[in-house]
């Protein structure tokens, strides 16, 4: 089969002769149609994020088709049209246990540490198989999964109808925010650098403001997570207010701890989403609007064109993805 390979940092190529996908009890095989990138994506594609070998296949916000199910499976069938949840945690350990798999030590990350889905056809457990309808388009499957990211920030902020939010990053994940702080009727502001990103986030409905004169929100998502924009959270919160970090960089920060303890503010990381709650709400949520999340995309690729397509996901706004369902019209053909 064809797939979309990471032959060595920063080189992406199409290969025709990957090996095929062994279905195992309990999985079920996917023809995939969409994968959207993101910057877990293209830290993967530079070598800033260790894989377990190369050649690797990336990839893990998509979905397709199911083509065949593995012995045991019961509730998923050949035909119906899925969006995959790409972290498995192992459901064994305490924090799954308690409903908290975004903290599995042992978690299994699609793309990262388990092969990846910019492939024809990809094998993935059933219950992280999530069916949506068949009339969900190709580009929504590409969104689902950094939505869900977004949603469970969103839920762990306890943020409601009528809040006022500000939101550091206009990039694909700021923008999904955005879209999660309107749904539950909140109103978000965005502090943005680059014009182009705030102008789609205004039509998404949020509101452009320039970074000294955010002050005074109950509530900061940081989807940068840059020191950078960590200052500027920190300016921006108000007190009693909380800082929800979505975003990650290695390089240090500054925190002065007689500042956030004077004025109460509550730190809180957002890692992924937790499952099955927070996949669940969100495939409800695009079930009920199946077109709304795909506003945030702005670039779209074939196969043959995925090296642009990972230039383009440091592009100024949208977020891109790749086609993989002209490769199923290409055979049809």
């Amino acid at each position: 089969m064809r797939a979309i390979v990471l032959t060595r940092p920063r080189r992406v190529e199409v290969v025709d002769d990957w090996p095929e996908p062994a279905v195992a009890e309990g999985e079920v095989l996917v023809s995939m149609r969409a994968v959207g990138l993101c910057g877990s994506d293209l830290s993967v594609h530079d070598g800033d994020r260790e894989t377990p070998h190369l050649p690797w296949v990336m990839g893990h916000e998509g979905g397709g088709t199911i083509l065949a199910v593995g012995a045991g499976v019961s509730d998923r069938y050949p035909g119906q049209r899925v969006v995959i949840e790409p972290n498995y945690g192992c459901l064994r350990c305490p924090q799954c246990r308690s409903g908290s798999t975004s903290a599995c030590a042992s978690r299994g990350i699609v793309g990262m540490n388990l092969p990846g889905l910019l492939a024809e056809r990809v094998a993935v457990p059933a219950r992280y198989a999530w069916p949506v309808p068949a009339t969900t388009p190709d580009s929504t499957l590409a969104c689902v999964e950094p939505l869900a990211v977004a949603r469970a920030a969103v839920r762990r902020a306890a943020v409601g109808a009528g809040d006022d939010c500000l939101v550091l990053g206009a990039g694909s994940q700021g923008l999904l925010v955005c879209q999660a702080l309107l749904a539950v009727g909140a109103r978000p502001s965005v502090v943005e650098p680059l014009e182009g990103r705030v102008a789609l986030a205004e039509r998404l409905g949020a509101h452009g403001v320039e970074a000294g004169r955010a002050r005074d929100f109950p509530v900061v998502f940081d989807t940068v997570g840059a020191p950078a924009t960590w200052e500027v959270a920190l300016r921006a919160v108000a007190s009693t207010g909380s800082v929800v970090v979505i975003g990650m960089s290695a390089e240090p920060a500054q925190l002065s701890t007689v500042d956030l303890v004077r004025r109460q503010v509550v730190i809180r990381g957002s890692l992924i989403y937790d499952h099955p709650a927070d996949f669940g709400d969100t495939v409800a949520a695009v079930t009920a609007d199946p077109r709304a999340p795909a506003r945030v995309l702005q670039h779209a690729a074939r196969p043959d064109q995925a090296a642009e397509a990972f230039a383009q996901a440091r592009s100024v706004a949208g977020k891109s993805w790749i086609d993989l369902g002209v490769w199923q019209e290409d055979d049809d053909g």
